[in-house]
């Protein structure tokens, strides 16, 4: 599975949940937002995480 930018923007769009820690990621370790949102991706996406699925269906051809 790959980081795309994009798609994780829109997770987190998505996800209230998502929102608040990456707020809490920038603010607690002082990161870009482009950081965290990589940072948060191998936390929380990458690797059999809890938000796996929901970001690999974003991949998912529409129809």
């Amino acid at each position: 599975m790959k980081y795309i930018k994009s798609q994780m923007k829109q997770l987190i769009k998505e996800n209230k949940e998502l929102q608040n820690r990456l707020k809490e990621m920038m603010d607690e370790l002082n990161l870009e937002k482009n950081f965290a949102l990589k940072a948060l991706y191998h936390a929380e996406v990458a690797e059999g995480g809890k938000y796996q699925v929901a970001y690999q269906a974003l991949d998912l051809p529409k129809g």
